[in-house]
């Protein structure tokens, strides 16, 4: 029997532990927790630097501004009143394999890594969480909240139950305002067919497509998925209709290209969000910036935005990053300003080293940092937590992932590798709601950096040295300046 086995037959002992964890636990709104007492500040200017060696990780040091003028040449220029989009978080995806590890470690441990992530006075500060709505390739077990056919026999699984949901009260324990984001990565598979618009059934975790005469039902399935989650204290901030929808290939995974998604929106996702008075976001594509190369899928959001039926129920596009590069973020901002872009996943494994921080630590960070300076309101990396094999995962999916930190056999020693500094680095000091802002000037050989201004009028900066010397830099606003003197191959992240 294996590890996974012995805990699915516990499942008495997680409910208790689940109603016990669920009293402490309130459907009130609640609000931000309250910094601890601290002595004055001795600096103006704080900074927590990580470099790509691990010396440091997240180090705090501080700076005071100048007392006279500012005349350097190696000035970065921040425009406080030249603003760009609104920043809604950043953070990772809760899979049940990443709450699955959490719920196996030490309590008293796992209470303190998820402060160290979750906290927003102490900690990291993350903000967003991204769940999947029924399995993904990191689940237990393939499922749906509604394998038995009829809408009617919908219900929360013991994943949710026992895993995820008792591990976002934990998250959301240490910053109540999260935002959840919800992504499928397949209809029931009663609900689906073998070819698009068809009728033949198709009764298989992976391809096939959504059977039209299911529309209404399969609308109903997500208004109940929201309510299950609200019913449990967690609210959902936004869905995707469907993950990666140009992947067949995954180990749940369903086709629905863009006139399918936009007929799934129009005709029966939109009016049953609205009919239930729901607020939900609701993102459209969810998948690679190259479209798979599938030149008829090329600018998917914007052949939905093109409906107006359906755009008035969209509020934007996320993308991932296996395929095409991020530039397609800024054409598709440009086709269309009003609309938003997140960036729902990418993840690290095997073929992009993400635990060799010592090469890929800069390039990991810059990616975070490009993805906003690309109108991205969100920036979400794939598992949270997995174990040093890359596991639990599903036969099909994706077996050389890495977690943003990876948990050893003894389910107490975690290595960070690059994606907890790409998310860190920006929710350290940027908080959701702050406003991304212009910073130009200085830009030597490595030097990368985006400003933004927090919704309590403080200012953040995160900058990288991608260079193997050491660069000093001023930081000047409307009314501060200060230098910086960054270590070669590391990051900072700077609050005043």
């Amino acid at each position: 029997m294996t590890d996974i086995d012995i805990i699915k037959n516990m499942n008495t002992v997680f409910i208790t532990l689940s109603l016990i964890a669920a009293a402490f636990f309130s459907c009130e709104p609640t609000s931000e927790p309250t910094p601890k007492p601290s002595t004055p500040e001795t600096f103006d200017v704080y900074g927590y630097t990580s470099t790509a060696s691990r010396s440091m990780t997240f180090n705090e040091s501080g700076v005071n501004f100048f007392t006279g003028g500012n005349m350097s040449p190696n000035t970065i220029r921040i425009y406080p009143d030249v603003k760009y989009q609104t920043i809604d978080g950043f953070g990772a995806a809760l899979t049940g394999a990443s709450c699955y590890n959490l719920l196996r470690m030490p309590p008293a441990d796992r209470s303190a890594f998820m402060k160290e992530i979750f906290d927003t006075v102490d900690g990291l500060g993350l903000s967003y969480v991204r769940v999947s709505i029924g399995c993904s390739d990191f689940s237990l077990s393939e499922y749906t909240c509604c394998d038995r056919q009829g809408i009617e026999n919908f219900a929360l699984t013991s994943e949710e139950l026992n895993y995820v949901i008792p591990i976002l009260k934990e998250a959301l324990a240490y910053n109540p305002n999260i935002k959840v984001l919800g992504s499928p990565w397949t209809a029931p598979r009663w609900m689906k067919v073998s070819e698009k618009g068809g009728s033949a059934p198709y009764n298989s975790w992976t391809g096939g497509h959504l059977n039209t005469a299911y529309y209404q039902d399969y609308a109903t399935y997500f208004v109940k998925w929201i309510r299950a989650f609200e019913a449990q204290c967690v609210p959902v901030y936004a869905i995707t209709i469907q993950n990666e929808p140009l992947n067949s290939g995954n180990s749940a995974s369903m086709l629905m290209e863009w006139d399918e998604q936009r007929d799934f929106i129009k005709n029966a996702l939109g009016p049953k969000l609205q009919q239930a008075g729901l607020h939900t976001k609701v993102f459209v594509f969810d998948h690679n910036y190259n479209y798979d190369d599938i030149s008829s899928q090329n600018d998917y959001p914007i052949h939905i935005y093109n409906d107006g039926d359906a755009e008035q129920y969209v509020a934007g596009a996320a993308y991932h990053h296996y395929g095409g590069t991020r530039a397609e973020l800024s054409d598709i901002h440009n086709q269309r300003p009003g609309k938003d872009l997140i960036f729902s996943e990418g993840s690290i494994g095997t073929w992009n080293s993400g635990r060799d921080l010592e090469n890929n630590f800069t390039r990991e960070v810059e990616e975070g940092i490009d993805l906003v300076a690309k109108w991205c309101k969100a920036v979400i990396v794939w598992n949270l937590m997995l174990d040093m094999n890359g596991a639990p995962n599903r036969p099909g999916g994706c077996t050389t992932c890495f977690g943003a930190v990876d948990i050893a056999s003894d389910y107490k020693s975690i290595t960070r590798n690059t994606h907890y500094y790409e998310i860190g680095h920006l929710s350290k000091v940027v908080k959701a709601g702050a406003v991304c802002i212009k910073a130009d000037g200085y830009s030597p050989s490595g030097l990368v950096y985006q400003a933004f201004r927090n919704p309590d009028g403080s200012h953040a900066l995160v900058v990288l040295n991608k260079s193997n010397a050491e660069i000093t830099f001023v930081a000047e606003d409307d009314t501060h300046s200060f230098s910086y003197s960054l270590q070669p191959k590391a990051a900072v992240s700077l609050r005043w």
